[in-house]
Parts: structure tokens; sequence; C-alpha cells
């Protein structure tokens, strides 16, 4: 430990030009009876809490104030049996497995390092000024800076002093610094994680004036805040949502294609749409109804939140047949009830809206009238609102829609429950979630929720929020600001962060922005075209050339879903994105840093989309120690190079890694009739590749987990010029354990010498063309291994 001591000293020699706030005076340390460490200073008290090996919390209270125990955030339970201390005359080690927190005593300071290399530390630490109270933390020259939630400023959002306060921006395009979701988040290239665990409003400096200072600024609230580290980002990304909560399963049906507007006026249109896409042979999982089912005016309605029957004569009969279409149903409700609104009198009598500063309903004028907002904090307004939710379930409604929750409009002197909007408005999004998923969950047991929400906070994914960018522009620039914002959430724990496709604002009638959006789409968490009325996003109202197009795509989407379901599965296990930066691949690679333009779609699949208008060509990096095959003309390319590539109407840039197996279903019309029975299996061969490994996850699509699944383990091994595969099962009770399987080897340059299947000797089907095998695979699954083996010609 001395040994320890020492090396830490001597690194921590390089910051101590900055040390923190010299009226900072060391005064004692405790540990022994609470076992939690404690530091006291001059001004206040020091705690400590580890979670795991992995992730420490810090918490500074000052004199005078009274701890304020509860997080909007963690979930995780501390472990008070992992630190270590050990304390001399000059400063005290408080130690995990790997994290260390070296608490200097003169000059104070606070510093982390993680397997002894020094990860950051505090500048001026706490400090409190008139209008804000602030932490102060050291950056290095290097770092590249993440988080703060949902932006489009480029992926590096070093240099910004980010306000964190919820409110959307109608319109943007390549730039918009304060959006929907702004998150208490910082990311550092370094691989560590800032969450800084306080609700109310403020700031974050990300070295806004370039004096190497990352600085937390807000109003109130907790001095508490979180380091988390990991040897990857994915331990990161899964140490954080073990921290703060994991995504639950969303259903299957949520994979598929919506159709969705502002909006559909009446029952007679919705179901036309749908029959319009039925003709057209387009598949379709789930219409969305935007305001007018409780209002025939897009003003003066708000609040009604009961059907409208004028328009909606039959909405169970609609929804019913929908159901039996394969079509979910999903309507929009906002937390606003507008005094001219059918349920303005029954809201003020049963006392269930935010009050003004004399005990009032707080009433005030936003762009659809004067209005109130319903208070969540309040348990007799919680079962309020969520009975209206439970109704809507009865009739048969599969999915929640929650708008305009940032709140849109919430001006500081309204009051809640709970404290001031300026101290609720960033978790009002995130509670309105937790509403709904806490009452599914009580009333609803055996139902996955589909929740679609516009504002959060950190930790919004446990309740199974699924987040959208907002009211982005119908231009290429506001599709060129989509990668940056889904990979920046997914880094955040928010991983199911999608777009508008096709764009949301303004009447911009571009097909090709058109088609190059929703192919961007297939391999975004969610596919839901969505736009004002004067432009239709449906594709089955659009040119046949577009209609083409946008057929192709969700085709496309349709095939791989059990790829795609098994990324679900990966987020809900193990906190990964979906959409991963190059730089999850590549850590070391400082010119991915900064780079979305291309992405991967899980761990096996690289895209990359077209941004820009009338292109023939764009480049493409290919992540480095790895071989890339197109996925449309199985070109082989060798990674660690941008490419050059040739780019076609009908698809964007798409690679898959060597050694991937990759599963292709049939086109379905709805998830309804998904076959996880038949399905092709791509296995991308490579003489360099010895040894490949995959899981893939299936289950009912609707079902709780861990009632009914499979996994299936497929394994490939290379050796001179054979090649050997085995498939076994993992399943639990009552699975579809026959499995058809069409076995598809790319790249095998020549008609292979001989196939056995299990010991038997099979057919040899090679296409000299593409340079294919293709092995039909019949395959009693349950508790039996399925081997085959390959003799390629040298």
């Amino acid at each position: 430990m001395k040994h320890l001591i020492l090396n830490l000293a001597l690194l921590f020699f390089t910051v101590s030009l900055t040390a923190q706030n010299t009226e900072r005076k060391f005064e004692s340390f405790s540990w022994a009876n609470t076992g939690v460490p404690s530091v006291k200073v001059s001004d206040g008290i020091y705690t400590f809490i580890s979670y795991s090996s992995e992730i420490v919390e810090t918490s500074f209270l000052p004199t005078g104030e009274t701890l304020q125990l509860k997080s909007h955030a963690v979930v995780g339970k501390p472990n008070f049996s992992i630190f270590k201390v050990t304390e001399n005359e000059k400063d005290i080690v408080i130690e995990s497995k790997t994290i260390q927190i070296k608490v200097t005593k003169t000059p104070f300071q606070i510093s982390y390092y993680y397997k002894d290399k020094l990860i950051t530390s505090e500048k001026a630490g706490y400090v409190k000024n008139d209008s804000l109270e602030t932490i102060e933390f050291n950056l290095t020259k290097d770092e590249v800076l993440y988080g703060g939630g949902a932006r489009a400023l480029g992926m590096n959002r070093r240099g910004h002093r980010l306000q964190l306060y919820n409110k959307a921006h109608y319109g943007y395009e390549t730039h918009s610094e304060l959006m929907n979701f702004t998150l208490p988040i910082v990311l550092s290239s370094k691989k560590y994680m800032i969450h800084f665990d306080n609700a109310p409003i403020g700031f974050l400096d990300l070295d806004s004036k370039g004096d190497n200072t990352l600085k937390y600024e807000t109003i109130s609230g907790r001095k508490t805040y979180q380091v988390i580290v990991g040897d990857s980002w994915y331990d990161i990304t899964n140490n954080y949502t073990d921290l703060t909560g994991k995504q639950p399963m969303l259903p299957r049906w949520a994979l598929g294609n919506f159709s969705s507007r502002f909006g559909y006026h009446s029952q007679e249109e919705v179901e036309m749409t749908i029959d319009k896409f039925k003709e057209e042979e387009i598949p379709v999982d789930a219409i969305i109804l935007d305001l007018y089912w409780f209002g025939k005016d897009l003003k003066g309605t708000m609040g009604n939140l009961e059907v409208f029957r004028d328009s909606f004569p039959d909405f169970e009969g609609m929804v019913k047949r929908l159901n039996n279409k394969g079509v979910k149903t999903i309507t929009i409700t906002e937390p606003f009830v507008l005094t001219t609104s059918k349920k303005w009198d029954e809201a003020v009598k049963k006392d269930v809206l935010a009050k003004d500063s004399i005990g009032n309903p707080a009433k005030y004028d936003f762009y659809f009238g004067n209005t109130g907002l319903i208070d969540i904090y309040k348990p007799e307004a919680e079962k309020w609102f969520w009975n209206i939710y439970k109704g809507l379930a009865d009739k048969g409604v599969a999915g929640i829609w929650g708008d305009l929750g940032e709140p849109e409009v919430h001006p500081n002197w309204v009051q809640h429950h709970t404290g001031s909007a300026d101290e609720v408005h960033n978790i009002y999004g995130h509670d309105w979630a937790r509403l709904i998923h806490e009452g599914y969950k009580r009333d609803f047991p055996n139902t996955r929720p589909f929740i679609l929400m516009r504002a959060g906070y950190s930790g919004s994914q446990r309740y199974g929020m699924i987040p959208w960018s907002g009211d982005v522009n119908r231009t290429w620039g506001g599709l060129q600001s989509q990668p940056e914002i889904a990979l920046q959430m997914g880094m955040q724990g928010l991983a199911y962060m999608h777009s508008d496709l096709g764009g949301f604002a303004g009447d911009n009638l571009d097909d090709e922005l058109y088609a190059r959006w929703l192919q961007y789409g297939v391999f975004n968490p969610i596919f839901r075209p969505h736009a004002q009325e004067d432009v239709p996003s449906e594709p089955v109202f659009r040119s046949t050339k577009a209609k083409d197009l946008a057929k192709q795509a969700i085709e496309l989407r349709y095939k791989l879903l059990p790829y795609n379901y098994n990324l679900v599965y990966e987020n809900n296990q193990f906190g990964k994105p979906l959409m991963r930066p190059l730089f999850f691949e590549e850590s070391d690679n400082p010119e991915l840093f900064n780079y979305s333009k291309t992405y991967l779609w899980g761990n096996d699949i690289l895209v990359s989309p077209v941004l820009e208008a009338g292109l023939t060509e764009q480049e493409v990096y290919f992540p480095k120690d790895n071989v890339w095959f197109d996925f449309y003309t199985h070109e082989r390319i060798v990674g660690g190079q941008t490419k050059m590539v040739q780019l076609k109407e009908n698809s964007i840039p798409t690679y898959v890694r060597g050694g991937s197996f990759v599963p292709l279903t049939k086109v379905v019309q709805s998830t309804d009739e998904y076959d996880s029975v038949n399905y092709e299996l791509h296995y991308y061969h490579d003489a360099s590749i010895t040894k490949s490994d995959r899981e893939f996850y299936n289950d009912r699509g609707n079902n709780k987990l861990n009632e009914i699944y499979e996994i299936i383990n497929y394994r490939a091994k290379g050796k001179r010029n054979v090649l050997n595969f085995e498939f076994e099962m993992m399943s639990k009770v009552d699975f579809d354990y026959l499995k058809s399987i069409k076995l598809v080897i790319h790249n095998v340059a020549k008609k292979p010498r001989s196939i056995t299947v299990n010991n038997n000797k099979e057919s040899v089907n090679w296409n000299s063309e593409n340079n294919m095998l293709t092995i039909p695979i019949k395959w009693f699954a349950i508790n039996k291994l399925k081997t085959i083996k390959i003799k390629l010609k040298k």
C-alpha cells in the first residue's frame, strides 16, 4: 500500500497546481464507525460511496444544509464492503478493486484513478456563488467530451456551455444547442463518465473558456456525482445502466414500421390508410393517432383525453379491426389541460393541477390555448392521469405517446407538490414515463408497454422510455444531425433515440431526401416516418418511385428482425447501444472521436447513411483489424482504411463484419406473422478468421423476460482447408425447437470438396457467380448439437 500511495503522489504532482479552493481546509477523516468514508473540511463534509468496483459516488454537504438522499436517477444499491482505506499524514486513499480516490489534505484535493492511472480530479470542487452552485473538475488538453443529452453540436462537445433545461427546438437542422433531453452527464475520450446526480435546472460547462475546466452549475439541490469507469466503452455503458437501470425489453412489434402523421382526423382516414398499406403490400405494425383522436380542432381541445366520437364513432371497433390486421394503435397524450377542455372542471375539482403562488390552479397561455399542467408529483394527480391510460389500454390501445413533456411551457412561478417548476422541470418527462411504466406493471403485468416520450432525464431508460429527437426540419440539414444525436444518446443510456423519418417541420416534398432518411431508418432503433400532414409521411401516399424505394427499405427492416431483436436483448442485459460510434471499436484512434457519418448497427453491421443530395459516391471508414463485406455486392474490404464507395439509389452503404453470423427472416406484413422456425443464417467467411462465436436471443415477442425464450449459439472454426460449424440451443420451456435453416456461407472461392451435417454427407450447392455456399438444415434443436463440416479446396 505504501508503494501505491507513493505512485499516486507522483502522478498527482502534475495536477497540484490546479488544487481545489485554497480556503477549504482538511479537518478530520472517519470511516470505521459508519462504513462510509467521510472527510470533514472547514465548510462541510464529503462522503464517498461505492456501487461497484467501477462506480464511486462523492457527495458534499455544506455546513448548515440538510442531506438530500433522494436520487431521481440512481437505482443501484451501494456496496459498503468494497472500499479499503489507508491514511497517512499527507493524504487518504480510498480504493475499490480498480478505482482509487485520493484525498490530499494540504492543499485540499480529491483525485480519481483507474487502475493506478489518473483520470480526473476536482478543480475548485464545490463552490456556492450568488445565483448558482458549482462543482469544478480539471481536464487535460486533449480530452474529447461527449454528453449533455440530445444536442446537434458535433460529436465533440468540448467548448460549449450547455444549458440544462429541457426545451423543444422547432425546425432545427445542423445546429441545436438546446433540445428536449438535457442530461447532466459528461463522458470523456479518456474512458470515464461523470454523472451529476441532481435534477434542478442549470448548466454543464465543457471548458467554454478554454482553461481546461469542466463545471457543473445548478440553482439548488444535491452536490452529488458518480464517477464511472471501465476498460471499454461497453463496460462504461453497462456500468452506467447498472447504476440507473436497464431498459426493459420492447415488444417485437415496436421494431416494425409505423404509420404516423400530424394527424389522422377520423376513424375512416385511419382505416383507409392501413388498407392502403395492405393493398400495396408494404409491412406495417402500428398506427399513431395524433391529437385529433380527442378533438376536431388543433386548438382548444387539448386535455379532453377521451375519444371524440364525432370523428371516431366506433373507436373500440376500429382498434380491434386494426389489431386483427396485425396493426397496433398508439394514442398521443399531453400533460396540459386547457381551460376550454372537457376535463378542466374535473381537473380543478379533483385538485390534480400544478398551483400558482397562492394555491390556485396555475393557468397560462401557450400555442394550443389557456392551460393548466397536471401535477404528476401529487399522488391524486398520478392516479387520475393513470386511470386515463388504463381506460385506453382497456379499449385495446397498445402504446402511449407522451408529447410536450419538457414541459413545453413551464413558467418558473408554477409550483408542484414536491417543488418549484425549475426544480422538477428536467425530470417531468422522466416521472411521466415512470407513472405509465408502473401503471402497466401493476395493472397489465403481462404486457410490455410502448412509451414514446419527447423529454426525459438520466435513467429514463429503466421506465421503457423511447425518446425521439423532436421537431426536426424536413431538410438535408435536419437529416445530417440525426446520427450524432442518436449515437450520443445511446452512450448516455437512452439507446432508443430515433427521429421522425423523413423530417417533421416544413412542407418540403423531396423524394430523394425521404428515401435516404428511410434507408437510414432501417438501422435505427425505431422505424417511424412522421411529418406534418402537408407532405405525406406514409410511403403509400408518395410518388411511385419514392414508394418503391421506401418499400425496399421497409422490407429490409423486416428481414433483419431476428438480428434487431437480439440488439433489444443486448441492450436490456448489458446496456449496449443499438447504434454505436466507431470509436467504440477503436478507442485509441483520435480521428474517430468526432466521427458520426458511419456507425455500427449492433456489433456486426457497418452503416454509412447518405446525408447529402445528389451524391454518387462517398467516403466510408472501415474499422481496422477486421474484414468487411458489402451487404449487397459481397465485395471484400480490408479494415483500417477510408474508401470511396459508389452509391446506389435503392440502398445506403452497408457492410458486414467478417466472421459474423446474420440471421434474416422472410418479409412479413406484420410481426404477428413473424416466423422463428424458417430463416436464413448468413455466415461471412474469411480465411483470416479462425474462430467465431455469436449468440442470438428470441422469445414470443411480448411475454415477460425469462419466461419462454431461446438463445442459439452459432460457432465457426476454420483450420487449413476445413470449416466447422456448431449450433447449440439454450432454451426455457415450450418453444419451437424444430428449425429449418438455410445456412448461407459467403466468400467461398471454390466449390467445396464435401459437406457433412451431423456426419451425414450432403450435396454441394455452390454459386460460382457470388461465391456463396448454401446448405439447407433441418434441426430439432432442443438439447442437440448441430455440426457441419465443410472441406474446402485449396
